[in-house]
């Protein structure tokens, strides 16, 4: 949904010299599409598959619904707020997901819930992404990219202080694999 309203918000008719922000979320939304057919395919639990099929047919009758309402509601400058408020809550939404870990690791005092380089690739994109508000300024780019930045400082901020004096749980509880890959019995060299 985030890749469809700022594919929407880069449109000429929302959004005049948007080309970037059209071609990069097209291409991802494209990415995401991929992965959900090849999740749908090749997934075991039918019951799982539905729930991706209409969860897909609610963001298609959602992002329907607001170009209806950007298109027959509103014109100009009143369209570009609306759209770019709409892709806002939705990028702000995706760049405070990774929240939810937080209060695991918090309580855990452990990394292994959080993968780092999908906290820097997030810090990563919301940099970029500010920075590219900035030229030139783009309100509704930067309120959420910068946002995203903060969120994602902060999360490489917390790995770091939980890499560094977090437990490590990387050991506990598991057993020795009882799966051999040598003619050597396990844990023999």
């Amino acid at each position: 949904m985030n890749c469809i309203l700022w594919c929407f918000y880069g449109l000429p008719i929302v959004k005049k010299d948007n080309l970037l922000v059209l071609t990069i979320n097209a291409i991802g939304l494209v990415i995401e599409l991929l992965y959900l057919t090849v999740y749908v395919i090749y997934a075991n639990d039918r019951k799982k598959r539905l729930i991706v099929a209409y969860i897909l047919i609610g963001e298609a009758g959602l992002a329907v619904a607001v170009v209806l309402v950007a298109m027959l509601a509103f014109n100009g400058s009143h369209r570009t707020f609306f759209v770019g408020v709409l892709s806002d809550i939705f990028n702000i939404v995706m760049y405070a997901s990774p929240l939810a870990i937080w209060r695991k690791v918090i309580s855990t005092k452990s990394v292994e819930y959080m993968p780092f380089w999908l906290s820097v690739a997030g810090f990563s994109n919301g940099v970029c992404w500010t920075i590219y508000g900035f030229l030139p300024i783009d309100i509704f780019i930067l309120i959420s990219n910068g946002l995203g930045a903060i969120f994602g400082f902060i999360q490489l901020g917390l790995y770091g202080y939980f890499y560094l004096n977090g437990k490590d749980t990387s050991k506990e509880g598991k057993k020795p694999s009882e799966v051999q890959l040598s003619n050597h019995p396990a844990g023999a060299v």
